[in-house]
């Protein structure tokens, strides 16, 4: 339906593209005697199709119809006799339904015992365009206006209640087609958002769903993507009795892009630990060769691979073009593990080198992304290193949770704005002598 001068309804109104504050149509009052007698004329004789019949909590009934393509809805109201509303019954309802083929509908609806108060004819109407005046209700002009209009007739329905059927002119044609995009792109936006969604809860999934229980170390780790998935990485891998494996990783880029590439990585990762778990060196060569092979050819990750000893506190690692991980010593000084190779997945001939550590007794290691250090305030300020170093060591006593909780805090207090890039975090405490 549609809205042909001042008063009108319409059914033109845009499906919703922002779902929290969009605004449609409902419906509009008709006025009948007898609801089950309309009730048939709608369905059987104009093809409508029942919306709702059923009885309200005050026990009026409530029944309402719409036309085929479900853009609006019509209620039909009984009124009681003698009432205000009881004499607006046989009115000229002011709506309008639009169709492709007024003679056809004109003839099929005649043949059903539809009376029409005149046959289809073409209406032409003068108007202004702009605020002023618009298809809805124009400003009639001289003959030097523009001109829209289409063909035109008017039927009555059982109670003698009046409405309008017009043919797409080229203004509701543009309204229609703005409509029909509106729905196509709200859809759209329905099903990316989905999916989106349910991309999140797969990339959930990859993150580590159980930590292998060690004797000498508490540890803990989180992933807060920026948007709804993210290109950042952490694992704790088994590497077999009294050995695991901690790793962080940062794949080129943000959003889906990101994660599907994160997710290459992982699998990489994960199908090469057991075939060189005891070799670092060689397991980062062979995931490196995975990584070319299966990856864009300007795609790259940095990774920070560290294979710990539960008897020894011996930490073996590989930093893939990584930030360097903080060991924060029992007396707060900082052993810096810095790179000992380039980035993942730009150099199909690609080596590295093993770096070696210890964690004494209350030592604390932090592995990290740069979502953390380039976290920024409202002058451009990064968080940086020297901060989370402090954080470290101001809530090193506390368990692995409650410290990697304590270091989020200080980042979003610092940082309270929109977030721009995922932020992940791994910490681990030796326990100390008993």
């Amino acid at each position: 339906m549609v809205s042909d001068s001042p008063g009108s309804a319409t059914a033109l109104a845009s499906t919703p593209d922002d779902a929290p504050s969009f605004l449609s149509l409902h419906a509009v009052r008709i006025f009948v005697r007898d609801l089950d007698r309309s009730l048939r004329f709608y369905l059987d004789q104009l093809g409508f199709r029942l919306v709702i019949d059923t009885r309200v909590q005050s026990g009026e009934r409530w029944v309402a119809v719409s036309p085929p393509d479900g853009s609006a809805i019509l209620t039909l109201v009984a009124p009681q006799p003698r009432s205000a509303e009881h004499k607006l019954i046989g009115r000229a309802t002011q709506v309008v339904l639009i169709t492709g083929d007024v003679a056809g509908r004109f003839q099929e609806w005649s043949r059903k015992g539809v009376r029409f108060v005149s046959a289809p004819r073409l209406r032409r109407i003068k108007y202004e365009p702009g605020p002023a005046a618009t298809p809805s209700s124009p400003r009639l002009l001289g003959e030097e206006a523009p001109v829209w209009g289409g063909v035109f007739a008017r039927f009555r329905d059982l109670d003698g209640n009046s409405f309008s059927l017009v043919s797409f002119d080229e203004v509701t044609h543009a309204a229609e087609a703005a409509r029909r995009a509106a729905a196509e792109k709200h859809e759209a936006e329905r099903r990316a958002a989905h999916e989106l969604a349910i991309a999140r809860q797969v990339q959930t999934r990859l993150f580590p769903q159980s930590m292998p229980a060690l004797r000498s170390l508490d540890y803990a780790g989180t992933c807060l993507p920026a948007r709804a998935v993210g290109g950042d990485y952490y694992d704790f891998l088994s590497l077999g009795p009294g050995r695991l494996g901690l790793v962080v990783g940062d794949v080129m880029g943000k959003g889906m892009a990101a994660a599907l590439l994160m997710a290459n990585l992982q699998a990489n990762l994960r199908s090469r630990v057991a075939f060189a778990a005891d070799e670092p060196d060689r397991l980062l060569e062979s995931v490196n060769h995975l990584f070319c092979e299966n990856s864009p050819e300007s795609a790259f990750a940095s990774l920070f691979f560290a294979d710990y000893h539960d008897a020894t506190g011996g930490l073996r690692y590989v930093n893939c073009g990584h930030l360097a991980a903080l060991l924060v010593r029992r007396d707060g000084t900082v052993e810096r593990l810095a790179a000992t190779s380039t980035v993942l997945g730009l150099f199909p001939q690609w080596e590295c080198s093993v770096g070696e550590s210890r964690l004494e007794p209350d030592d604390v290691l932090a592995l990290y992304t740069d979502g953390v250090t380039e976290a920024f305030d409202a002058a451009g300020e990064e968080f940086g290193e020297q901060r989370l170093l402090e954080g470290l060591r101001r809530h090193r006593d506390r368990p692995p949770e409650a410290l990697l909780a304590s270091l989020l805090d200080e980042v979003r207090s610092f940082s309270p704005h929109e977030q721009h890039d995922d932020v992940t975090l791994i910490v681990a405490r030796r326990r100390g002598l008993r």
